[in-house]
């Protein structure tokens, strides 16, 4: 039986058991590694009628239960079951027509209601302002689309359980390039995207040189316009210092290791950067726990790498199966992954490991480990895809691969890729990816106020044995956020123990670019910076990925964003931390006066109350006829919406969130019944808006009636058919999520691997 954390067994509770109809648990970890084992063992008799599918079996089933490979998080949650849909990466193609880009945002949803994440190169799109010769009219431009994508992503939920996430590239020498580096400049702007600027060698070249380079109209292919390739450099600089977005990818630099040029270009990677994938093309993941394979020999620590081989080998072929076995969400996808059968192993627990063998994150010895350990994945799993190409075949798109020019026959046209790893390295106590370490220790808030402090197990083993653990250091180390300064800490703990704000970005960077060079994919890895960072030190990093062979890079500096991540310590190393102040509302007064409007919706009455009193509006009630509804949603909204007035949040802000919200319940019966707005929120929204202006409360500014007017309909999706995403009051979480809190469980997030992360529950932005 795995050995799994009390916090890990709630994040699988929460996300990935099976439930009943009533919503109750039906399965442990047990039962769902075996319900994954046995779906995936299955696999086998597709290519030998004769095989044992119960060895295979026990053997997928021993390899999770140990915690020592786990595939990504579809593959846990849906093999098994009719839904079926194991692959976590997809790149969808973005055509310049007004049926191609509809039909990308419906295929969109489609792979976000079945757990997968999307990629998309809006660099076909015709640039803002050009001519529509079909209507006469002027094309809205890439960063315009984005927002309708970003709107059809907040719609649909992925399978109850995660939410959509988007890579949106734009290439540097598209016309509307300067605009698209400015598209998140607003933090609150096209939320459900990272974005990246897609580099080329001609760029990089006049951006060492200070000189110009061509704008390409997407659909002449002509030049037609100049910029000069420095300050373009620069604006990226600036935009990624304000906030970390964009993040850079080198698209020729992808391009060239394309296994299959003859199939076409590399546009677009999934949402985290680590996966380059063809237009419908998908890939599923799955990585090595690195902290199983380390052992003590004669007293020492060390990298068993015939166990790691081991793991190896029975991971490519799990993969492989997955591939076989997988129900994918249309049918272009199934043809061009089954072309090309790309998977991506990569590893977990690299900071643990590092730990456990005394080495330093930034040292040379680290570099070296890394290049040891990927290299011998890469080649052990390139010997298990030639193995599996003897028994079962090469990959279909074989004959004209790169591949085919080296005489290689394989089973998989790429095998490596170095993903995030967030919920899944929760499942295994292990640290994401081949990020360092946030926090050696941090303060969990307990149920009777009580801080209990959480320590990384290696470093309490180190500081037991060394005699200096104590509950008073760890809640120290916690505020601290770094054991550099504790003096009460041996200098040569202090030197292994390092973490992501003791590291300079060189060498991440170095870091990066060493698992990059044994990885056939791409690598998803942030750059820290602390917040005092330059915009030349984001520059220099900017350009070390470049000429270390980085395929692309993500950067955060610390408290830049308004949605700051798990932030130990203070922000900046010269301030003490701040004492969090906690806000008590007003008490509710003895008597209010107000109004009850009656609102038609799709599930039938809603009767909406908002009362005031001198120092203004103080309270909601929602309620829903005998029809039906979501009537535990609009409760739970109306006392949220109630105790926010009574703290002092102001009143337009909270009718900012609600108006505009969607329920595809009362959308499709908005035509048929004259309905006037778009959900319960939206509703209550209104009601409060028209009080407001009523009673000229708080610095509430008029609307223009005409813009509300023109508001374009929702675009023609398939939205699920289940009641899933009814009445979703998601926008009540948007302070949450603006303080740097997770918005399901309320602790502190944390940025790695081009992602934000909770690593109490499992919250993923990128899903």
């Amino acid at each position: 039986m795995s050995n799994l954390s009390p916090n890990a067994i709630k994040v699988l509770e929460r996300r990935y058991f099976s439930r009943d109809e009533q919503g109750n648990l039906t399965e442990d970890a047990e039962m769902m590694f075996r319900r994954v084992a046995k779906s995936v063992a299955a696999a086998e008799a597709k290519f030998d009628p004769a095989a044992d599918c119960a060895k295979w079996e026990e053997a997928f089933f021993s390899l999770m239960d140990g915690l020592k490979f786990m595939p990504n998080s579809p593959t846990l949650m849906n093999a098994g079951k009719p839904l079926g849909q194991l692959s976590a990466c997809f790149v969808l193609p973005v055509g310049d027509s007004m049926e191609e880009i509809f039909d990308s945002v419906k295929n969109a949803a489609l792979i976000h209601k079945s757990g997968g994440g999307t990629g998309f190169s809006f660099s076909r799109l015709r640039s803002e302002g050009s001519a529509v010769r079909s209507t006469g009219g002027v094309a809205s431009g890439p960063v315009s689309f984005m927002r309708v994508f970003n709107a059809a992503t907040e719609a649909v939920k992925q399978g109850g359980t995660r939410r959509g996430a988007n890579m949106g590239i734009l290439r540097v020498d598209h016309p509307d390039v300067l605009r698209f580096i400015d598209c998140k400049r607003d933090n609150s702007d096209i939320t459900n995207f990272n974005i990246s600027v897609g580099l080329t060698e001609s760029f990089m070249s006049a951006v060492k040189a200070g000189g110009e380079y061509d704008l390409i109209d997407p659909r002449t292919k002509e030049p037609v316009k100049k910029l000069n390739a420095a300050e373009v450099f620069a604006k990226l600089v600036d935009s990624a210092w304000q906030n970390g977005e964009p993040g850079i990818i080198f698209l020729d630099r992808i391009n060239r290791d394309n296994p299959v040029p003859h199939l076409g270009e590399i546009e677009s990677t999934n949402p985290c950067g680590e996966q380059p994938l063809l237009p419908y093309e998908s890939c599923n993941l799955g990585s090595i726990n690195l902290n199983a394979v380390v052992v003590s020999k004669d007293g020492r620590a060390e990298v068993d790498y015939g166990e790691l081989g081991r793991i190896t080998d029975l991971a490519v072929r799990f993969l492989d199966d997955v591939i076989e076995i997988n129900k994918y969400p249309l049918p272009e996808i199934e043809e061009k992954t089954l072309l090309t059968r790309k998977i991506g192993l990569g590893v977990m627990g690299f900071a643990d490991m590092l730990f456990q063998l005394g080495i330093p994150y930034d040292s040379p010895e680290a570099v070296a480990l890394a290049e040891g350990v990927m290299s011998f994945i890469k080649a052990r799993s390139r010997r298990m895809s030639r193995q599996l190409a003897a028994e079962r075949g090469v990959f279909p798109a074989w004959e004209g691969s790169l591949w085919q020019e080296r005489g290689e026959p394989m089973r998989n046209a790429t095998t490596t890729t170095i993903a995030p790893t967030g919920t899944i390295s929760i499942l295994c106590g292990a640290s994401s990816g081949i990020e360092p370490l946030f926090a050696i220790s941090f303060v969990r808030n307990v149920m009777d106020d009580d801080e209990l402090p959480e320590v990384n197990p290696v470093f309490e083993r180190a500081a037991r044995e060394g005699g200096f653990y104590s509950a008073d250091l760890m809640r120290k180390i916690a505020r601290e956020g770094t054991l550099a300064h504790i003096a009460e800490i041996p200098r040569g703990v202090r030197r292994v123990f390092v973490t992501a704000h003791d590291i300079s970005p060189a060498a991440h960077i170095d870091m990066q670019s060493a698992f990059q060079r044994h990885t056939d994919n791409a690598v998803s890895k942030t750059v820290n910076f602390v917040n005092s960072a330059t915009l030349e030190d984001v520059r220099e990093a900017f350009m070390l990925a470049y000429e270390s062979g980085c395929k692309g890079v993500t950067i955060y500096r610390d408290g830049s964003r308004d949605s700051q991540v798990l932030n130990i310590g203070a922000v900046n190393r010269k301030e003490e931390p701040k004492v969090e102040q906690r806000i008590t509302p007003r008490p509710r007064p003895g008597v209010t006066r107000g109004i009850t409007e009656k609102i038609r919706i799709g599930c039938g009455n809603l009767y909406v109350t908002v009362n005031y009193d001198d120092q203004g509006i103080c309270e909601v009630f929602a309620n829903l006829g005998r029809a039906g509804g979501c009537p535990s949603q609009s409760e739970a909204a109306s006392r949220l919406i109630s105790i926010a007035l009574r703290s002092g949040v102001e009143v337009d802000e909270i009718v900012g969130q609600l108006k505009g919200i969607r329920c595809h319940s009362t959308l499709r019966q908005m035509r048929e019944k004259g309905l006037t707005v778009l959900s319960c929120p939206d509703a209550i929204g209104k009601v409060i808006e028209k009080v407001a202006k009523e009673q000229h409360f708080g610095p509430f500014t008029e609307k223009d009636p005409k813009a509300e007017q023109n508001a374009p309909e929702t675009a023609a999706i398939d939205l699920p058919e289940d009641g899933e995403g009814c009445c979703p009051f998601e926008a009540l979480n948007e302070e949450a999520k603006k303080n740097g809190e997770c918005p399901e469980c309320g602790e502190r997030m944390e940025h790695e691997g081009g992602c934000v992360v909770c690593r109490n529950c499992g919250y993923s932005k990128c899903g």
